[in-house]
């Protein structure tokens, strides 16, 4: 650990959350074994999905929920996200992320906040009470964003943990977050689909590298710091496999704060898209940033409320 570094994790306030999931403070990486269940609540029998769902998610760190929005509801979701994509005001807001090369939109953040009816597929029972009830409670947004992938020239995006990134650069304390994406166009295998490694949330690996200043500048493009080393990738793989997130349109994919992914670039004509939840549990509010950095953005990164989101049926058409 550097001298700079030790000193800015020892200024932290004294009523923080120790750091039981250190990264990127030595020179070599390794691994430490999960601290947190993947499935906090004990109740099962009110369960939004079935047994089999739910040991599945606890195995794998993630699942798939095939067309649980229908046709009729993916375009309207579609229209709109379309509309965004364009509107002169958003480009200009500074939460648009655009493709590293292309210069296309690649993620629009922060649209549970500045949207109307993408704040309502926040509130969705139909995702967000899956999501309450893995994580055992009442839960918040912690980041929300709609996902580009243009048809030939859609760029990859490195294998990592999420969790890794939210605990260093946001201050996340426990693994009790997961994210949740919603298919607004058919994932197949030639687009370049999210990938899973099953099973990886059971492990963390500690990456190397300083946190730069301002990071999610570059990060959020392309990430560099805060990805694992090859090493550490090659054994994950070799236990778990590689899984291909497929779906139709309206589907929709969980995985846990810290299963590993990332996903191929898209040389194909067909493009891809998704509205995509981070949900955290409101005892897991972040705190200052492990990594000793100033915290990313509240647009990036939900920093001040944490009240519980209000849950329930919502319509479209």
């Amino acid at each position: 650990m550097t001298i700079g570094l030790a000193n800015r994790l020892a200024s932290r306030p004294a009523n923080q959350h120790a750091d039981l999931y250190p990264s990127r403070q030595d020179p070599e990486p390794s691994w430490q074994q999960r601290l947190d269940p993947v499935i906090w609540q004990g109740d099962r029998h009110q369960a939004p999905i079935s047994a089999e769902q739910i040991d599945a998610f606890e195995r794998d760190g993630y699942l798939i929920l095939p067309e649980l929005f229908s046709p009729a509801e993916v375009a309207v979701l579609r229209e709109e996200i379309e509309r965004v994509r364009q509107d002169p005001a958003v480009a200009a807001s500074g939460k648009t992320i655009l493709e590293p090369d292309s210069g296309a939109v690649r993620s629009v953040f922060q649209i549970h906040r500045d949207n109307p009816l993408f704040a309502r597929v926040a509130c969705d029972e139909r995702i967000a009470g899956i999501a309450r009830f893995i994580l055992g409670g009442d839960i918040y947004v912690h980041q929300s964003r709609m996902n580009f992938k243009p048809g030939f020239n859609g760029r990859e995006f490195y294998w990592h943990s999420d969790f890794e990134t939210w605990h260093c650069e946001d201050g996340m304390p426990r693994m009790r977050a997961l994210s949740c994406s919603v298919l607004l166009t058919d994932n197949q295998a030639h687009n370049g689909p999210l990938l899973l490694m099953p099973g990886s949330h059971q492990h963390y690996v500690r990456c190397v590298g300083e946190t730069p200043e301002n990071h999610y500048e570059k990060s959020l493009r392309k990430q560099e710091i805060g990805v694992p080393d090859q090493h550490s990738l090659s054994e994950l793989a070799a236990r778990h496999g590689i899984d291909s997130a497929l779906g139709p349109a309206g589907s929709v994919v969980f995985f846990d704060c810290n299963c590993m992914h990332g996903s191929n670039g898209n040389i194909s004509p067909d493009a891809r898209s998704n509205l995509f939840y981070v949900y955290n549990h409101v005892d897991n509010a972040v705190q200052a940033p492990f990594c000793g950095r100033a915290p990313r953005p509240a647009f990036v990164a939900e920093r001040e409320d944490f009240s519980p989101l209000a849950i329930g049926p919502q319509r479209y058409l």
